[in-house]
């Protein structure tokens, strides 16, 4: 069943200004985005061409996680706080091309990205439920809120933030949001998730000028710091690596400078 509650309207979207979502849509392949969006991607990519390979390997991340867990692990409910832009293979395809009944909360408060909410929700199964709500993760007490109208929460859910936790203020305040959404799961839920690393000089630069912009800043941390939001967790192996080496099939692609991992809540 397709549900497109919390869409909700959207205000007035301004295609003249590249947008960060627009942005990320075009190095991933997207057809969502404008000139000035492939403009200000080439831009960035100009002085970080891995970029590109960043975000594919991004996307094939998520398939193979989200694909472990609605397969081998059984999971049947996942809530993707930050879920950007619609593409090819998203959540809910994933997990719904395994397990047709699975359920989807999308959380996001981007004006682009609920303006395209409900062509994201056409394509889900009969069997299975797709929503998305307008929120972020600055406020969980929200997200679970909405989320329990769809979710059954005293059952395992995937708590997935993929690639958006860097623009939290600090590794702690990072730690501090995950928390506050999984004390709200049972034992057996999972987390999911990647952000960038600062494991590039090239990249530093161009995202330091880009946090410079006047755009929500992104914040690269190292592995270990990464490493530290999976704290209390029982980690799946290969643990927290770079995306493009976890679990990868076919064999893995040259590395890029984005880390996480997937953990199970014991």
């Amino acid at each position: 069943m397709a549900d497109d509650q919390g869409a909700g309207p959207v205000g007035e979207i301004d295609e003249s200004v590249p947008h960060s979502a627009r942005i990320w849509n075009y190095w991933i392949g997207g057809k969502d985005n404008y000139d000035v969006d492939r403009q200000a991607g080439d831009a960035y990519a100009a002085g970080y061409p891995g970029v590109f390979a960043q975000a594919r390997e991004a996307r094939k991340y998520l398939m193979r996680a989200v694909g472990h867990l609605a397969g081998e692990a059984g999971v049947t409910q996942f809530l993707d706080v930050g879920t950007g832009l619609p593409t090819e293979q998203n959540t809910h395809e994933v997990a719904q091309g395994i397990n047709p009944r699975a359920r989807i909360v999308y959380v996001d408060n981007d004006p682009v990205v609920l303006a395209h909410a409900r062509a994201l929700l056409t394509n889900t199964t009969p069997e299975g439920v797709t929503v998305y709500i307008d929120s972020d993760f600055h406020r969980p007490e929200e997200i679970i809120a909405g989320a329990a109208k769809t979710l059954d929460l005293s059952k395992p859910v995937a708590v997935m933030f993929m690639g958006v936790l860097g623009h939290a203020e600090s590794v702690d305040q990072a730690r501090s949001i995950i928390g506050a959404l999984l004390e709200e799961v049972p034992a057996g839920s999972y987390l999911v998730h990647w952000d960038g690393a600062n494991t590039n000089e090239a990249h530093n630069r161009v995202n330091a000028e880009y946090n410079k912009s006047g755009a929500v800043p992104y914040n690269l941390r190292s592995p270990e710091q990464i490493s530290k939001l999976y704290e209390g967790l029982e980690v799946l192996e290969p643990g927290i690596v770079d995306i493009s080496q976890w679990r990868p099939n076919p064999p893995a692609s040259p590395p890029v400078d984005a880390y996480g991992g997937v953990a199970r809540k014991p």
